[in-house]
Parts: structure tokens; sequence; C-alpha cells
């Protein structure tokens, strides 16, 4: 068995054009999505991925704007900043890329952000209402995560392994696993002997930034693999499978780069265009 590759590009591209499709309608009622990030800071990396979430916001008929602060910008400024994106009508998703300065809290960050524009879902309010089944913005990450799963069929009865517990992607992810009736073991740098039990997985979503945690060895003939890993490794970048090993083995898998990544930036977005339609009460 070779698997077949859940290609993140493609699948981005043709959700991207669903939501320019959104987007125009949007526009047409006299509304048009506005996507604002703050970056503080010059680190090269954080840069790059800010500016391609702003080319990919217009290249879909959104606006987006960048706020950048400089590196030695005071919490209080940062959080003066927010307070006036907060309440400007014109915006409607509110972003901070992070990580931020020593001096400025990320958590006061982000509690900072208007429940209403944080398009991260990163906000406590957020994901509460993610774990009681309310309406709300769920986290890119998880969201994109989900979307490839579709690509794979039916979730229902299957067993899933997730690998990492963080509140941005293995939590969340776990319980939207969960809303489609999937039975999940959230795995953890705790867990014993957490490669041999892979073996009794339908599907396996590893995110943990641990290169070659999962092999071809590891997993269940047939199994879907979800490599979320995101590690520079001899200026190259890698995930925590093992894709040469695994590929032979799974029935569906993830490349790094080109397989989760496209899709956490396409659910920015998506999170974007709905924050647009909420703020105008459009359901």
């Amino acid at each position: 068995m070779t698997a077949e590759l859940l290609n993140g590009r493609e699948i981005a591209k043709e959700y991207r054009a669903g939501l320019a499709e959104e987007v125009e309608k949007l526009k047409n009622k006299g509304i048009t999505p506005n996507l604002t990030v703050v970056i503080v800071g010059n680190d090269g990396a954080s840069l790059s991925y800010v500016r391609s979430k702003n080319k990919a916001a217009e290249k879909i008929g959104m606006t987006s704007d960048i706020v950048h602060l400089d590196e030695d910008t005071s919490e209080e400024e940062v959080l003066s900043t927010i307070d006036r994106l907060n309440n400007d009508d014109a915006v409607n998703g509110i972003l901070v890329q992070v990580p931020l300065p020593k001096q400025v809290s990320e958590e006061k960050v982000l509690e900072a952000i208007a429940p209403h524009k944080d398009v991260d879902g990163f906000h406590p309010v957020n994901i509460g209402r993610l774990y009681t089944g309310q309406r709300t913005f769920v986290p890119c990450t998880p969201l994109g995560i989900m979307e490839l799963l579709k690509h794979t069929g039916s979730l229902e009865g299957k067993d899933v392994a997730v690998i990492g517990r963080s509140h941005i992607v293995g939590q969340p992810v776990a319980k939207l696993l969960t809303n489609e009736n999937a039975t999940v073991t959230l795995m953890h740098s705790r867990t014993k002997d957490l490669t041999d039990k892979l073996k009794d997985y339908d599907v396996i979503v590893s995110a943990v930034g641990a290169p070659g945690l999962v092999t071809g060895a590891h997993l269940k003939e047939g199994a879907i693999v979800i490599d979320v890993g995101n590690t520079v490794v001899d200026e190259k970048l890698v995930g925590d499978v093992d894709f040469d090993s695994a590929k032979e083995v799974a029935s569906y898998i993830t490349p790094v780069p080109g397989g989760v990544g496209p899709l956490t930036i396409t659910m920015v977005l998506n999170n974007t265009l709905l924050a647009a339609k909420w703020n105008n009460d459009i359901e």
C-alpha cells in the first residue's frame, strides 16, 4: 500500500475559491471583510508569515492591514492598539502574531482581543463556547485538520490518537473529532509506551514538534496520518512523522510542508469571513 497524499495546497485552493465567492456576495451588500494583523518586533519568520496571511486575504477580495510595532513597544501600548482595533467597525478580525517580546504578556494580549473579532479562536470565551457547543471561532489549525479529514471519509466510530495536548491544537481537535463521533485518545509526553500503542488506531494526528516520532512501523495498516509537526532540521522543514516509511503503511497522509499549513491560513480567512457576517447580523 502507498498512501494517498492529502495535498493541503490543493485542498486550500479549492476552499479559498468558495470563500472568494462568499466575500463577493458580502461586498455586493456593501460589506468588505477586513483582517488586521498586529506584529511586535522584527522576527523574520513571523514577518513572512504575517505577509502571507495579508496576501491570502487580499487575493480572495478581503482587505488586510498590518500594524507593525517596534520590538521595544510597551505592553500598555500593545493593549492600547488592540483596544483601538476592537472599537474600529471597519475591522472584522484581529490576529496578534506570536511570539511576543518578553515585556509583553501573551496571555494579556490575547485576552484583550474582543471575542467577536478573535479570528484565531484563542480567547477563553471562544474556547469555552467551543466546549459547550455554542457558535464560536474554532482555532484555525484544528479547523484545517478537520477539513483535511473530510477528504478521507466518515470519522464516525473510528479510533483516533491525538498526540499533543496543547490548547491551540491537541485539545480543540480532540473535541472536534468527538463531535464527529470518533473515539479519541489524547496522548502526550507522559503517555506510557506511546508509539507502541499507535497500531490500535485508525487515525493519528501528531502535533508535538518531535521529528521522526512516528514511523511506518508504529502504524496500523491503512491508518490515516495527519502530521502537524513543524520543525527545522538541517535547514529543512520536517514533521513528527517519518514520511517515507509511513506512506508505505498509511491509507492517507499529509506532507510537511504542504499539508496542514496551507489549511491553517485558509481557516484564518474562513473565520474572518464569519466575523464579517456575524458582526453584521448575517447568518
